[in-house]
């Protein structure tokens, strides 16, 4: 029942929470938008767009256009959870976007944060 309250909440709500997690250590919103389009293959005008939209976090994933093969390479926890172990494929999505501006917040390169 949380992941579905999880899903239906709006992109246009959720996106700034992770723009100020970001933005509180130093980071800009430039490297949130780059972290976004990475993993989910949508340009930063459609992110952009999103926010004025009321496109679902959950349909904000189901509808990426090319998730990033990449982000299977991701490990490690938010939220007391690791990421790879999280079994609803979804969720995991929603949480490898978490980790990874987790990351960029804790001052990681985006080099590495991107999986190159």
């Amino acid at each position: 029942m949380e992941n579905e309250k999880i899903f239906g909440m709006y992109f246009a709500k959720i996106y700034p929470m992770l723009l100020a997690k970001a933005e509180r250590k130093g980071r800009t919103k430039d490297e949130v938008d780059q972290i976004a389009c990475w993993l989910t293959g949508y340009s930063n005008d459609a992110i952009h767009g999103f926010l004025r939209s009321d496109l679902t976090y959950g349909d904000f994933f189901r509808q990426a256009p090319a998730l990033n093969p990449g982000r299977k390479l991701i490990r490690g926890t938010i939220c007391g959870v690791r990421v790879e172990n999280i079994e609803d494929p979804l969720m995991q999505e929603i949480r490898y976007l978490d980790k990874l501006v987790d990351e960029l917040a804790k001052g990681k390169k985006m080099e590495q944060i991107l999986r190159k």
